[in-house]
């Protein structure tokens, strides 16, 4: 257990009289309201999959009466986790979510290697394959007879990339007014795409609705297809924990981050299931699975000449999706860099401007190498197995710091049922999962504990060479002068009026 955990556990509820520390004067600004905390859960749990592929979920649930069952049932799946989270969110009211939970509770080996697997392949990966669906939907209208020149696409999505990485370094705010922006027009095309399934159901085209027809399986039940539509059904639901990273800019976080998840995932949960009872309004359930783009081809079928709307939903989507993705894993590199698992100056904040631009620009930089690569979604088959293992090590550890701390001050205190509920189903989930593909699951083990001598050499062997010290230290200063960053610690020794001057650089934007 660290000793932040202990020491909160004396602490108390936090100060209500306004006083800070040193270093919470200096920290990332506290700018993110309730809209903007749901605006990061909805935006990045809703990316392109409700648009472009619902149909993993219904191939393996065999019938479309089942698949409805899986999208609400994974829904208050994901809910529960998230409540798990919303306690560990205020108690531990640290950046970096999952990451500094399981650091704080289990050691700093288990906290480095999930920060080593988002590091080295779950965030680009996954920020590189999102910014690709953005400029491939963008450029296919101007490619209508043949398919988007792979030259085109690459560049375009390193465009998207490199736009919206100078939004977040240059405000807070700005980021904040992207994500929103976005995550109103992805329900707004939902809201459309649900409304003409009801105008369908109106017309008497609910054959595939009714239960007699609904659960018609397609082909036979089987319980490990099951496991795979809820395995596919909970990374529709990925990035349920995206605001966990950025607590400490939260306004009002034991309020505000509990409230956001409760007011956000009921939304998802209810947008994806009525998202697709209205696919099925218009095309049959083999035509769904025959379908690259199942919101397009529903946008053709009913839409006439205004089905343009749905290619330029999905863009939307994306470019959103790909602005909240760097939003909040520049947090998680932050609150890495500041636990020491990552070079120091990505700890460091913009004296001005409040941002953590080295962070966001190490998450641009590795995601643009990622574009550079040609396997890229062979990648993401490896190590999403173990990210879902580390919600439910997170989970765990819930229980752990109840049984050894169990003085701790939580303002949200749940019942130990609902950790229990989710991990048995998490369980099943990575069993069935193992059992089905062990080799891309051993894979992904393997790629997680190749983090294990990288810990080793950076983080736990502190008798280096004095040459390797000064030069990391030179290296330091020099991305400091480029950045015109400092450490927070520093920066409260050299400017005890930085909340005053990054005011007055928000008034500027």
């Amino acid at each position: 257990m660290g000793d932040g955990a202990r020491q909160r556990a004396t602490e108390g509820p936090p100060s209500q009289t306004g006083e800070k520390s040193t270093h919470s004067a200096v920290a990332l600004k506290k700018e993110i309201g309730l809209l903007s905390a749901c605006g990061i859960i909805v935006g990045n749990i809703i990316g392109s999959g409700i648009f472009v592929s619902p149909k993993g979920v219904l191939e393996n649930a065999s019938s479309v009466g089942v698949a409805f069952i899986v999208w609400i049932g994974t829904g208050v799946i994901t809910a529960i986790g998230a409540l798990c989270y919303a306690e560990l969110g205020v108690t531990i009211p640290k950046s970096g979510g999952d990451y500094s939970y399981v650091n704080d509770i289990f050691g700093g080996l288990v906290g480095f290697l999930r920060l080593w697997i988002a590091v080295l392949a779950m965030y680009p990966t996954n920020q590189a394959v999102v910014a690709l669906t953005f400029s491939n939907y963008i450029l296919h209208p101007l490619f209508p007879a043949c398919g988007v020149p792979e030259s085109g696409s690459r560049l375009l999505a390193a465009l998207c990339l490199l736009l919206l990485t100078w939004v977040n370094c240059s405000s807070v705010r700005w980021a904040t007014r992207v994500q929103d922006t976005f995550t109103t027009g992805k329900l707004l095309a939902l809201a459309l795409i649900i409304t003409m399934g009801i105008v369908q159901i109106c017309k008497g085209h609910f054959y595939w609705l009714q239960p007699g027809h609904a659960f018609e399986p397609f082909q036979e039940y089987d319980v490990g297809r099951l496991a795979l539509a809820f395995l596919q059904g909970s990374f529709a639901y990925a990035g349920w924990n995206f605001l966990n990273y950025v607590t400490e800019e939260l306004i009002d976080p034991y309020r505000n981050l509990p409230r956001a998840i409760f007011i956000s995932l009921p939304l998802v949960t209810f947008v994806y299931a009525f998202a697709n009872m209205a696919y099925v309004t218009a095309m049959s359930p083999q035509e769904l699975l025959a379908s690259n783009a199942v919101a397009v081809t529903f946008g053709e079928r009913l839409l006439g000449v205004m089905s343009w709307i749905m290619p330029v939903s999905v863009a939307l989507s994306t470019f959103g999706g790909v602005n909240g993705s760097l939003f909040t894993s520049s947090r998680l590199f932050f609150a890495g860099a500041r636990e020491g698992h990552l070079p120091r100056l990505l700890a460091m904040i913009h004296v001005d401007r409040c941002t953590p631009i080295p962070a966001l620009l190490f998450a641009c930089i590795s995601t643009l190498l990622m574009l550079c690569t040609s396997d890229i979604y062979t990648l993401i088959n490896y190590v999403g197995f173990i990210n879902y293992l580390f919600y439910g090590v997170t989970v765990a550890g819930q229980i752990v710091l109840r049984i050894k701390e169990p003085d701790l001050y939580r303002p949200i205190k749940i019942s130990l049922a609902w950790p229990v509920i989710y991990l048995l189903f998490w369980a099943f989930l990575l069993g069935f999962s193992l059992y089905k593909e062990p080799v891309v699951c051993c894979i992904g083990l393997a790629i997680l504990t190749s983090g294990v001598p990288v810990y080793l050499f950076g983080v736990y062997w502190e008798a280096k060479p004095k040459s390797f010290i000064y030069f990391v230290d030179r290296m330091t200063h020099l991305g400091q002068k480029l950045c015109q960053v400092v450490y927070p610690a520093e920066a409260g020794k050299r400017e005890s009026g930085i909340e005053e001057k990054c005011e007055e650089s928000e008034k500027k934007f």
